[in-house]
């Protein structure tokens, strides 16, 4: 019996390239670089389906060009901003992705921000690797104290769950805002705004962990940030589109915002390049999820789509 042929354009983990070239007939790429846009034409008259990472891009103009091989889009990423969902039903391809296993990770790597940002890391971290530590002051790098301050969550999902669960390890006031008030047992004490406008006003910090959609776009701008405490502290560690960059840099800039958190950007690769003059922003190359652990499990649930599409099944996430 043939075995269906897949795409891997981006170097994945060793485990799940390994369970991969058990099962499929692969095709990767080495050279780990983004899958272009001919790339991706290219290759659905090759394979019978594809695991792409948020670097390939699958617009309405790309699936219009896609060959009828290709059946099946199985994402190694929960977020499915980079393809054009309605396009790719419409002729007929499945699109999956891979939900719940990272809300760990990138829960973990957004605490990070916080603490960092919080706590002058890269101010201090520059000041000592430079040499140019060289007195002490009980003035020195004075930050903000987590313990008993507010956290205001922009969606409870799993990573806002997972977000919440670590943040009263510190002893942290936990606050949210979601479409749905989740069940007072999900809660475990959190209070529920029903107006985002509400918690930004009591958010010591503020994290954002909500999908990227035309709803979210542009989420945090001039007012929103505004309507933060002084001194606040903002994390994004879901999708650079939910902040206007502009705004976030005038508002670090007049000291209204103490700092800021960022794993992601408007523009990536690269970010944007005006932050980097400001050390009171603690920046990440969009790497949430990257940990041995999560990206073992993110492969082998792309495979489990991939797995039960060829049985003929309902893949376990399909959108």
């Amino acid at each position: 019996m043939t075995r269906p042929v897949i795409w891997i354009p981006r170097r994945l983990s060793d485990a799940t390239l390994e369970r991969a070239r058990r099962d499929y007939d692969v095709i990767d790429n080495p050279a780990d670089t983004p899958g272009t846009a001919d790339e991706i034409v290219a290759m659905s008259a090759r394979v019978d389906g594809m695991i792409p990472c948020h670097s390939e891009h699958f617009s309405a103009e790309v699936v219009e060009r896609l060959d009828p091989r290709l059946r099946i889009v199985a994402n190694h990423s929960v977020g499915v901003d980079h393809c054009d969902l309605p396009a790719l039903k419409a002729r007929g391809i499945a699109v999956t992705n891979t939900p719940g296993v990272l809300s760990d990770a990138t829960a973990e790597l957004a605490f990070m921000l916080l603490l960092a940002a919080a706590r002058h890391a890269v101010e201090g971290d520059t000041l000592v690797r430079s040499g140019a530590w060289q007195d002490w002051s009980p003035a020195l790098l004075v930050g903000r104290q987590l313990t008993g301050a507010r956290l205001g969550i922009v969606g409870m999902g799993g990573i806002g769950q997972a977000l919440a669960r670590k943040a009263r390890g510190f002893d942290m006031e936990i606050h949210y805002h979601n479409r749905r008030r989740l069940p007072s047992e999900q809660e475990s004490g959190a209070v529920f705004h029903e107006r985002l406008e509400d918690l930004l006003a009591v958010s010591d910090f503020l994290s954002l962990n909500c999908p990227a959609s035309p709803q979210t776009t542009g989420l945090m701008n001039a007012e929103r940030i505004a309507a933060m405490p002084k001194g606040s502290i903002l994390v994004n560690a879901a999708r650079g589109a939910l902040v206007d960059e502009p705004a976030l840099l005038a508002a670090i800039e007049s000291g209204h915002l103490a700092a800021a958190g960022l794993d992601c950007f408007v523009d990536e690769p690269g970010g944007n390049p005006a932050f980097a003059a400001h050390k009171n922003i603690v920046m990440m190359p969009h790497v949430g999820s990257a940990t041995v652990e999560t990206r073992n499990a993110m492969g082998f649930l792309a495979l489990d789509n991939l797995d039960a599409f060829f049985r003929g099944e309902t893949p376990p996430n399909l959108l």
